[in-house]
This record gives C-alpha cells, structure tokens and sequence, in this order.
C-alpha cells in the first residue's frame, strides 16, 4: 500500500477497481474534470502503480483492496469523500461496495447496480438519514441509455410519443461484463426478476410480450456491414418510457459479430440445461475477441422519437459513436462523482439517469471527444439535416 499525504483538505476520491478497462478510463475522466489526488484501489498492486504513474501531479496513492473478501474494503473506504466503484460482477456484489462506503461514512457512485443494489441499500435503511449519497447505474447501459434520450426530447421537440433504439458495437468483453450478461438473463431487476425480458416493448405505455421479432442478419444505418438485432426491454427502458410518457418503446440490442451472437442465441438454453456460467463467459470473451480480430472496435447508441414540434408532426434523433463503451461508462461515473462533491445531489439512493443533467452529460461528451454525436431531425436545425457534432475517436 502506498499513500500520498499531500492531498490536503480536497475531498478524497476512491476509484475501486482502478486498473481495469472502466476504472483507469474513469481516473483519466475525473483528472480531466479537475480531480486529483485519487486513492487507487483494487487487487493487483503493480497495475495500480501503473495507473498512478499517469498522473503528472504525483499525487495519488494506490490501496489494495478485494470487495469479495471479508472487511476487503476497510482500508480503503476509510478518509474518503465518495467511493467510486468500477467492479463486478454487479449481480454478485449487488450494494457491498456502496455498503462499505457508507459504513466508512463516505458517498458512493456505482457505474452499474441497479435494482438489486437499491433494494439492498433501502432495506438497510436509507442513506438520506445520515446525509449520505448513494448513486447507481451511472454508466453507458444503464445511464447513459436514458439520459440521451431525455437530453433529445428537449431538442427542437415540444412534444414526443414514441422512441426507437438501437444499441451495441464491436469491442472486447471484460470478464465482468461476460459474468454480469450470464447473470442477467435471471436476475439483476426489480424483486428478483431478470434484468429485462427479450421481444417485449411497450404500447400504449404499457408492456407487451412478444410484441416484436429478432432479426439475425439485417443493416441499419448507424451500423457498419450485417447486424444481428435482439428486441429487449429492460426495467430501465420501462421507467424511461414513463418518464417521457411515450406511448411507444422499441429497444433493440444490436451484436455485429458472428461469433458472439451464435453464442448468445444458446445461452439460455445451456444455463438452464446446467452448463457452467464462468466457463459460458468465457467463451463470450474469446468469441468478442475472435469477432473483433482485424476490425476496428466501436460502440453506437441510436436514437429516434417520434413527437410534435410547433404543433405538427415531427422526429429528432441522435446517433452516437464511440471507440469503447468502456470509455462511455467511465465518464458518466466521473460526472456522477463530479456532481455528488458540488452537492448536485441530494442525500439518499438514487439512479444516475434521474439525478444527473443529461446536459452536462453530453456537453462533456462532446468537449472531451469521448464520442461524435450525429443529429438529425428537428433536432439538428430546420438547415441541417444531418448534423455531426464535434468529439474525435
């Protein structure tokens, strides 16, 4: 373990799971928000000087820290401001980090968590009592997937009914990604439920089962080459829907690569038959590395409502293009951590997409060329049709 004590009296920043594919994005989006002075945490100690070693500040320090062991997190929680936690799998874990946070006296930011961690949270009591934060899903899917819709609703639109979105890319798959999707498909929603449930979408703002198809091999314009699209409804895309008060919601995953969605059209039935789900995510990770092999990795989030502007009839989207949803993530928690320390936040459990300014979400987006965002509609302007906003890859 080694510790800086030239922070100060800054709020201390805990970033767990420092040197992982969304934690060391996360360190390089909060220094670009302003912070320093960090305390790295995580299992291996030499990936978490390596990470310090980035910062030309030489002011963060590195904790070991195991958030699967008893009292793993003690060390590292204790002196902190806000945890943020970058680890999973999040359907193991559920609010142990955030729980060792707020033990510790500190607020936590969580890029995944949803339900099941709120209601471990809630059930504990409410972390309002004692002024404390709590901050969960604050990633690319869910988070981001929310907040950009809700950000396009207010773009040249007075009035929407109806949203269609597309989601995916082709990168590689981190093991908490491959253990988290395995999970997934029986739990991770509301009371126990699975996280969401394919073919479904929502009419007359209500769900509806088997209300669309599959389609394994069709295109779509934000998409380069032969797709495969998965319809798929999950909690998150139901509250949006009523937040918006759309009538209509058709979400679609979207897997470019072959190998990976041959894999995933049998994973329900190889759980079920008892196959074992660390050795099916492994072969998620070797297949995402096998597609990606040769190609160059990318992440879209498509976006199209259907409303009024002026009275009339009217669309507006928003097609988003990034080089990592890892990345995507990273900067939605940053932001998360970023408004907690201004008190952007009030005390108690919350889920990024209610609590966090889709605004500053995507002017940050944009200013740190994190991802090139493509407007059309009425929200691109009445003289371009097809806007692309500034944000290199």
């Amino acid at each position: 373990m080694t510790r800086n004590t030239t922070t100060g009296r800054k709020p201390l920043i805990g970033v767990l799971g420092a040197s992982g594919a969304v934690g060391r994005a996360a360190v390089r989006e909060l220094r670009a928000l302003g912070h320093t002075g960090l305390r790295l945490g995580g299992r291996t100690p030499s990936a978490l000087q390596a990470v310090a070693g980035e910062d030309p500040t030489g002011q963060d320090e590195t904790v070991r820290a195991d958030a699967t062991a008893p009292d793993g997190l003690r060390a590292f929680t204790e002196g902190c401001a806000v945890v943020l936690n970058c680890v999973g799998p999040t359907y193991l874990l559920r609010a142990t980090v955030a729980s060792a946070a707020l033990a510790a006296g500190a607020h936590c930011v969580d890029v995944a968590g949803d339900d099941p961690a709120a209601e471990d949270l809630l059930k504990d009591g409410d972390p309002a009592r004692d002024g404390r934060t709590v901050v969960l899903s604050a990633g690319a899917l869910p988070g981001l997937s929310s907040l950009l819709p809700r950000w396009l609703a207010g773009q040249g639109l007075d009035g929407v009914t109806a949203l269609t979105a597309y989601c995916g890319g082709l990168e590689t798959c981190s093991p908490t990604v491959a253990r988290d999707l395995m999970l997934s498909l029986t739990s991770g929603g509301a009371d126990g439920a699975a996280y969401g449930e394919a073919l479904a979408a929502v009419r007359g703002g209500r769900r509806v089962p088997r209300a669309l198809r599959s389609d394994e091999d069709t295109e779509h314009d934000g998409f380069p080459g032969r797709v495969a699209v998965q319809p798929y409804l999950s909690g998150e895309s139901e509250r949006l829907a009523d937040t918006l008060g759309l009538d209509r919601l058709d979400w679609y995953n979207v897997h470019p690569g072959p190998r990976v969605r041959a894999l995933l059209n049998v994973l329900p039935g190889s759980l079920a038959a008892g196959d074992d789900p660390a050795a099916l995510a492994e072969r998620l990770i070797l297949a995402a590395g096998l597609d990606l092999a040769g190609h160059r990795p990318y992440y879209v989030m498509d976006f199209a409502l259907s409303g009024t502007a002026s009275g009339a009839p009217a669309t507006a989207g928003l097609t988003l293009r990034a080089a990592s949803s890892y990345r995507l993530t990273a900067a939605v928690g940053a932001l998360a951590v970023d408004a907690v320390l201004r008190a952007g936040v009030p005390a108690g459990v919350h889920f990024a997409r209610d609590v966090l300014d889709p605004g500053t979400v995507v002017r940050h987006l944009r200013s740190q060329g994190a991802a090139e965002l493509r407007l059309t509609g009425a929200a691109a302007g009445p003289e371009q049709p097809g806007q692309m906003e500034e944000g290199a890859l």
